[in-house]
Formats: structure tokens, sequence, C-alpha cells
């Protein structure tokens, strides 16, 4: 009895004991499993990084690549890049699932072409002004925004190549270089004009043509400009010398633009209404011995019109920098014509650092509900 007595208290004390740890371990349990349960919840919740893919020339993309990043980073933005080559091969399907991109960073010579695997996509953001060859692509729905790119190197770019041929042909550079060569000294019979005697008419007022003209107004050559539609006639006192661009558009001004210009810019697109538009009879309109820049699209020029015009004195001197055909072919007329100067199509070559800040900023707008910048009217393809 006295053996009963003693060990009930400690079975008592046992389960007591027992309970209590039972107790201690739960409570430990249930906070785990709280934590665990709000991690997997924030998990699931959390929002992937955005997903964007170079699609512009495969040689570029080091550079693009490290530009791009840096301005994702500036521009606090997650950004996972991709670069593409070609989707029909095995090993890219496995790297690029089409309907999770968001956007496109596409460039024409790039090799992407067909745009129907991209079920999600956000937008295409160009890496050129111009935009021909996306405009009217039959794979890209009309409802994704296509962006073209204007940056300030871009800019910079066009206007020191326009500002610095105009020069050119203003101070008839062309004619003392042949005349040192040929050692005549002829001082007595130049007067060089001022930049306020001479016109300087320029066809398609967009942002890289309306920034060639102010800065040529600056200098203070008289403006004209054209384009498609009607542009606000721009207008800035500088003191003794009035710099106006005066803005003409259609068909009849057109006409005023080639009949005052002494030097002719072409800063057009591509669009069915641009191409061709110089041709044998807007040629006749044009002041006789006209200068001609292009650095817009090489399809605004009739070409073989312009070497009949070259030829004949009609037209004193052509710059271009832009062609129907690129490479120009070696056995073009242009080539050996001593009145033409070619480029290579680097009047407005995009500089990687300042393009992918616009990318950038475009992308931020994009995911915050805001405007795209630069964004192409699709019909009327610029």
């Amino acid at each position: 009895m006295m053996m009963m007595t003693i060990r009930l208290p400690i079975i008592v004390l046992v389960w007591w004991y027992t309970m209590m740890m039972m107790m201690q371990l739960s409570s430990f349990i249930r906070p785990v499993h709280s934590l665990a349960s709000a991690s997997a919840s924030a998990s699931s919740t959390q929002k992937r990084p955005i997903q964007a893919v170079y699609a512009g020339p495969p040689e570029r993309y080091p550079e693009y690549q490290k530009t791009l990043q840096q301005a994702f980073q500036k521009s606090q933005l997650d950004v996972s890049l991709t670069k593409i080559n070609d989707l029909t091969t095995t090993q890219q399907q496995h790297t690029i699932n089409p309907s999770f991109v968001d956007y496109i960073i596409y460039s024409p010579n790039g090799p992407l072409q067909d745009f129907t695997p991209f079920t999600n996509l956000k937008a295409v953001l160009s890496l050129r002004a111009g935009v021909d060859g996306i405009v009217d692509n039959p794979t890209l729905p009309t409802s994704i925004p296509v962006a073209r790119l204007v940056d300030p190197g871009l800019r910079e770019g066009m206007v020191e190549y326009v500002v610095g041929h105009t020069l050119r042909y203003h101070l008839s550079i062309d004619k003392l270089w042949q005349q040192t060569h040929a050692g005549i000294w002829m001082s007595t019979r130049i007067i060089p004009s001022l930049a306020r005697q001479r016109t300087v008419g320029i066809l398609g007022l967009g942002e890289l043509g309306g920034s060639c003209a102010e800065a040529l107004t600056r200098l203070h050559f008289q403006v004209y400009g054209w384009s498609r539609t009607e542009k606000q006639q721009q207008k800035r006192s500088d003191h003794d010398h009035d710099n106006t661009i005066h803005c003409c558009h259609g068909p009849e001004g057109l006409d005023i633009v080639l009949a005052q210009s002494d030097i002719l810019v072409l800063l057009l697109p591509d669009t069915p209404e641009t191409h061709h538009i110089i041709h044998r009879e807007t040629l006749s309109k044009c002041k006789p011995g006209v200068k001609l820049i292009n650095v817009g699209r090489g399809s605004a020029i009739q070409e073989d019109d312009l070497l009949e015009a070259l030829h004949s004195g009609m037209v004193g001197g052509a710059t271009l920098d832009v062609f129907q055909q690129e490479p120009l072919p070696r056995d073009h007329g242009f080539w050996n014509h001593p009145n033409v100067l070619i480029t290579p199509h680097i009047a407005a070559k995009t500089r990687a650092t300042t393009a992918s800040t616009v990318i950038a900023e475009n992308i931020q707008r994009a995911e915050r509900g805001e405007p795209l910048l630069y964004v192409v009217d699709r019909e009327a393809g610029y």
C-alpha cells in the first residue's frame, strides 16, 4: 500500500512533464510552419523578371549586353536579357520560351523576321530611327506598339553630318580642293557668301530633320522645311537675325522648298508617298546647280534620274549616305562621278550607350502603364 502511494505521484509527475514538453514543442512547430507557409506564399506571388530579347546585329551584342544591363540597373528594372539568333534551332528553343518574352529590342538587319511565336509581347523597341521592314511585317499584330529610336547620340551624329556637309557646300570646299591640286590661286575671284544669303531646304521635319533645321538656323542659314502634314512654323529671334524655319507641306509646299533651296537635305522615311520623291520632274523644279544631301532613305531618290541631272549640271553635287541597294554595287555610276561623295550609311549610327538609356526608359514607362516614347504610326509608316 505504501508502494502504491509513492508510485502514483511519480506517474502523475511524468504525465505532467510529458504534456508540458508536447505543448512547448507544439508552440515551436506552429511558428515554423507559419513561416514556411508565408515563405511559400511570397514565393508564389513573387514577380518574375521582365523578359527582353536582343534581336539586333549579333556582332554588337556584347556591347549592348553591357550597356543595356547598366541602363536597366540604373532604372531599377529587373530584366532578364537574352540574345536571339535563330528561333528555328533546337538549342535556341531551349534557351528562349517565346511566349514569356515581354520586349524585343529590334534591328531590321538582325536575325528576327517572324514575330508569330511571341504571343505575349508588350512592345518592339527599335535600335534605329527608321522602322521600314517592321511597320508592314504581317507577323507582328498591329496591336503591338513599335517605338523607333530617337536618342541624343543618334541626333547629335545626324546634326553634325548634315551641318558639316552643308558648310562644305556653302564654303565651296570641293572647288577649293580642286584648285589646290591644280595649283590655282583664285582669291580675287571668290567672294564667299554668308550663311544668311544661302537657303537650305530640308525634306522631312521629324525629330532628326527638326534638329538639323534648328542647328542650321543658329548658323543664320535661311531654312525651309517640308513635311507630309502641316507643321507649326518655328521662329526664334537672335539679335539682328530672324531665325525662322519656314514650314511647308503638301505638293504645293514641296514645290516651294525645291524652288528656294541652294542646298537640299533629304531626311524622309521610307513610305509609298516618299518613294522616288526626287526624280526628273522634281529635280527640274530645283535651282540650277542645287546641292543634294541624302541621309534619310535611299528609296527617296530615283538614282538614274539623279545621275542624269548630275551629268547635265542641273544638280551641282550630291552627298549620299543611303542607297537603294547597300552596299552600293561597285559598278554603280555614283562611284565614278566627280561631283558625288559617297559615305557608307554612317550619318546617324546608333551608339549603344545612349540607345540603351532610351530602351530602358521605354520599358520602365511600359511597366508603369505610361505611354511609350517615339511610338510609330503603323498606318503612316513612321
